[in-house]
């Protein structure tokens, strides 16, 4: 079978049977495209010419290109899930991959704001006119209840249940999940909707927040946004939508929370995924002792 062929297959069978979000789909197309071409430069243009050689080679490329290890082994696990499908179909008799083992990497823990700094950030949009509202009330709400840029900005108006302060979300792999909602984000949320929420709403649309066009808020707009109110704020440390995402998490595992009901909330389909938080926590509790024990 031709090599682009079987590629197309499998992202057929991510997109449609496996029902994975588009912007994972686009990830592994974007990853699998790399090693595509670096076949095509080497003349390998059948599926029975690739073998272990041809993508170890493809490793090493990476390497030399200087990309961080993280990438190289998000790389790696895209050819496994291409050629563990590919066996699995019975197009290919073995996975060239399976001598390969990923690069070798320390776990990255999230970089956290303090209860002060997302306090600074939460009140740095003017809530004086229609945009800062919907700004105070986004942010409110990524902090309230730790989704992803992605969740928030595709949430639907009526996703949103006001009386019993609970949101629904669709998360990676399309699976629901209700989270609950504090009190102050219901509070921001209602008052944007009501004062605000109409000025944008030229398209009777149905998502929750909107651009000044009325278009849905995209996640590239909403980054250059937290960061401009995390300079106003000023908040020396590089913030992404994640930073509130992670620091949801923390503070309450600071103050806490069951790493079960966390793992929920977060849509974690793996506990493991949710320890991170732990590092993080122990790491909290190690400068506890160290400030305020008598020999610390």
């Amino acid at each position: 079978m031709n090599l682009d062929r079987a590629i197309d297959l499998y992202l057929d069978h991510i997109k449609i049977e496996r029902n994975l979000a588009p912007n994972s789909v686009e990830s592994y197309a974007r990853d699998i495209a790399k090693f595509r071409a670096h076949c095509a430069q080497r003349k390998i243009h059948q599926l029975k010419q690739v073998d272990s050689r041809a993508v170890l080679e493809f490793l090493v490329s990476l390497s030399a290109s200087k990309l961080s290890v993280r990438t190289q082994a998000r790389n790696l696990v895209a050819l496994r899930g291409l050629f563990k499908f590919l066996r699995a179909e019975k197009l290919l008799t073995a996975d060239p991959t399976a001598a390969l083992d990923l690069p070798r990497m320390g776990r990255k823990l999230p970089d956290v704001l303090t209860v002060d700094e997302v306090d600074r950030l939460l009140s740095a949009p003017d809530r004086s006119t229609a945009m800062g509202l919907r700004d105070a009330a986004m942010l409110e709400l990524l902090y309230a209840t730790g989704l992803r840029v992605s969740e928030l900005c595709r949430l639907r108006h009526d996703a949103l249940d006001m009386q019993k302060g609970f949101l629904s979300t669709m998360g990676k792999g399309r699976k629901q999940r209700l989270v609950p909602v504090g009190e102050a984000a219901l509070l921001m949320v209602g008052e944007y909707v009501s004062a605000a929420r109409p000025a944008f709403d030229r398209r009777r649309s149905n998502y929750l927040f909107l651009t000044r066009l009325g278009g849905p808020m995209s996640r590239q707009a909403f980054w250059k946004l937290i960061r401009n109110h995390g300079l106003r704020a000023g908040i020396d440390k590089r913030i992404s939508p994640h930073s509130l995402r992670h620091s949801f998490a923390t503070h309450l595992l600071q103050r806490g929370a069951d790493l079960r009901a966390l793992q929920a909330m977060l849509g974690h389909a793996d506990i493991s995924t949710t320890q991170i938080y732990t590092h993080i926590n122990r790491r909290h509790l190690a400068e506890i002792h160290r400030k305020h024990h008598p020999r610390g």
